[in-house]
């Protein structure tokens, strides 16, 4: 684990330890400690300790290195959970960007495995002791990510403190996709998409080089929001951050008769105006032959203006329930699927109409009946994902969406199963959904012909002009600029 002594050192990140293992860097242990950290029931192997002696030997006096034993390697070790600290083999304090250089020469030379770590003040493990740093910077309201954590990570880090950002609306979502994305969150009402809060991108190009990226430069600045990995890698992301409260949500699910009319108060409860620091999701799903509705209701504060969602709240349902706690509370309370193989595809609607909702319930019961024969594991989801008509106003152009007037709906689709034998079944079954759902959409009088689809939610194999729209030229035309020799071509992903 790398402990950062000055700011360059944040940008190594924790991307490389894919084995999670940590191994921080100091001068002075006795030959029989060193002994015993030699030994091979030790976890740490001989190499590693190697690598600790040659950087001692070739780094300045502006820099410590540290082993076992030390009070220094204890504090760096330590974090204010000591649930998250981890053994290493060594620690070190690089003094200058110089030695930083000589340090990761000799760690990429002897592939030693590393992390870097800034105040370690963290409850979970693997926070700055392996996977990236969370840094809140109280005077310009804003926080740095590494790019390796999860939402889930920075909400559990930032939330105790009453502050948030926007971040994923589920549990486990990492924070490198969703934001290079788009991101879409519970408070987009009130404050945009992810990209629309980002004050800077620490991004490393395709030649080497390490750049901040912000608003000053207008090309990278454009592209990295919503081009994902087209550009280098992003090793951290800096937000803008708000005030926290605890906030009030409801969890709403219906079955058999109660469906229709509880997609039907669903319809006119969005027809009204609503107070933009509330939020809601529906869906449709179909599992073990059943079919259901739910719906999830968020409200940023600790209870909903009076009366908001009494009409939905006083609907006959088959479970319900209420939270009124942390965000952190109501982000667990949130029940995620898994399923061995999973694929999702999304459907860009402007507005949620009765025969627009009709066709997602059918949808979601005519594909679940159809695919269970294949698979009688199977869950097949639908999703609604209102947003207020306004809600893209908050940020400026961006890679995407390609437009911000009408703001597109990103409904989702979500096929989840056990058996590898029906993949075609599943990709074929989606592809085909998908396009009925937009033809249903443009027979309902919605201009979808060039409505965006959310990178996110969208298929393997959709046509990149779906997502980026009128952008897909420059957007080529400035990873070119960056990227000539297409290095970044051998990683997956969306290319341009």
């Amino acid at each position: 684990m790398l402990k950062a002594a000055f700011m360059g050192c944040v940008l190594i990140i924790a991307r490389v330890l894919h084995d999670r293992s940590v191994f921080d860097f100091d001068q002075g242990l006795e030959d029989e400690d060193l002994a015993t950290v030699r030994n091979a029931q030790h976890p740490f192997a001989d190499g590693y300790i190697t690598t600790c002696e040659n950087i001692v030997r070739s780094i300045s006096p502006s820099s410590q290195l540290f082993y076992p034993g030390s009070q220094e390697f204890n504090a760096h070790i330590g974090h204010w959970a000591n649930s998250s600290s981890q053994v290493s083999a060594c620690s070190i304090e690089p003094g200058t960007p110089r030695d930083v250089g000589l340090i990761l020469q000799e760690l990429a030379l002897t592939r030693t495995p590393f992390a870097v770590k800034g105040g370690g003040h963290t409850t979970n493990p693997g926070f700055s002791s392996t996977w990236g740093d969370i840094i809140v910077h109280e005077d310009s309201d804003t926080v740095e990510i590494g790019t390796g954590l999860t939402w889930t990570d920075v909400y559990a880090h930032l939330v105790p403190r009453g502050i948030n950002v926007i971040g994923s609306r589920l549990n486990g979502v990492g924070v490198a996709g969703f934001t290079l994305g788009g991101g879409y969150s519970w408070k987009t009402n009130q404050y945009g998409l992810a990209v629309d809060t980002v004050t800077e991108f620490e991004l490393v190009l395709p030649n080497g080089k390490v750049m901040v990226v912000t608003e000053k430069n207008k090309d990278l600045w454009f592209a990295l929001k919503g081009g994902f990995n087209n550009y280098g890698i992003v090793t951290k992301i800096t937000l803008k951050s708000h005030k926290q409260t605890d906030v009030w949500g409801a969890s709403l699910n219906f079955a058999g008769d109660l469906i229709e009319k509880a997609q039907e108060a669903f319809v006119k409860f969005l027809e009204r105006e609503h107070d933009h620091k509330g939020a809601q999701l529906g869906a449709f799903a179909y599992s073990n032959g059943t079919m259901s509705f739910g719906l999830l209701l968020f409200h940023d504060g600790p209870e909903p203006p009076h009366g908001l969602y009494d009409e939905l709240l006083d609907l006959p349902s088959t479970s319900k329930s209420i939270i009124s706690g942390s965000f952190i509370d109501f982000i667990s309370s949130i029940d995620t699927p898994g399923h061995n193989r999973i694929y999702f595809d999304g459907v860009p609607m402007l507005r949620y109409t009765e025969p627009i909702v009709k066709a997602f319930a059918n949808e979601t019961k005519f594909w679940g009946e159809r695919l269970s024969k294949y698979d009688k594991d199977v869950l097949i989801t639908y999703s609604l994902d209102p947003f207020e008509p306004d809600y893209l106003t908050h940020g400026e152009p961006s890679a995407y969406p390609p437009n911000r007037f009408p703001a597109v709906l990103p409904s989702g689709i979500y096929y989840g199963w056990t058996d590898e034998s029906v993949d075609k079944h599943m990709v074929d079954a989606l592809r085909t959904s998908s396009a009925t759902l937009v033809a249903v959409g443009i027979k309902d009088g919605q201009d979808l012909e060039n409505a965006s689809s959310y990178g996110n939610y969208a298929l393997f194999g959709t046509p990149l002009e779906r997502i980026y729209g009128g952008n897909l030229k420059r957007l080529r035309e400035i990873r070119k600029k960056y990227d000539p020799e297409d290095v970044m071509d051998l990683a997956g992903g969306w290319k341009f």
